[in-house]
Order: structure tokens, then sequence, then C-alpha cells
């Protein structure tokens, strides 16, 4: 089965916060964030060559970290959204387009 890996990266960076700031437990945001890195990982890897997966992988793990220093200047929710459909589109164009979603 084939997963939209955009709807999966968006999807995790917003849960991940939400679970975070709701729960206050910030490695359970983090569990989240991960699982979501694991299930769209895996299906780059199916879907695409190395480089392009590691790209990618850095793509999520970057817009995770931007987020932080991009909240100080915009706000939680923009900057959370920001990096989520960033990803999204950077995930479409790169993986899910290409596998024929």
């Amino acid at each position: 089965m084939r997963l939209p890996t955009a709807a999966v990266t968006a999807g995790s960076l917003i849960g991940g916060w939400q679970v975070a700031r709701r729960t206050g437990i910030r490695p359970l945001g983090g569990a989240v964030l991960a699982v979501g890195g694991v299930v769209a990982g895996r299906e780059w890897a199916r879907t695409t060559n190395a480089a392009t997966t590691g790209a990618l992988v850095a793509t999520y793990l970057g817009a995770f970290g931007l987020s932080h220093p991009l909240a100080k200047k915009i706000g939680a929710w923009p900057s959370v959204l920001a990096v989520s459909a960033a990803t999204a589109a950077v995930s479409y164009a790169a993986a899910d387009r290409r596998a024929g979603r």
C-alpha cells in the first residue's frame, strides 16, 4: 500500500507539536514525530533513490529544527503550519507525485 508522504509528514509535524503542547510531555510529541519520520522514510526508500530519501529525511528533520526559532519570530501555530506545508510540498514533489499518487 502506498502512503501519501506529504500527508504523513505534515500530519506528524502538526500532531507531534499538538501532543507535546497538550500533554506537556515533549518526548511524547517527539515520539509522534519519530513515528511519522519512520513511516515516511520507509515509503521514500521504497519509491525513490537513496539520495532523494536522504534529502527528504533531512528536510523533515530540518523543518522540525527550524520550527523552534521561527516560532519565536512569527508564533507557534504559524511556524508549525509553515514548516509542515513546506515539508509536505517537498515530499509531494520529490516522492508522491513521481510515484503516481
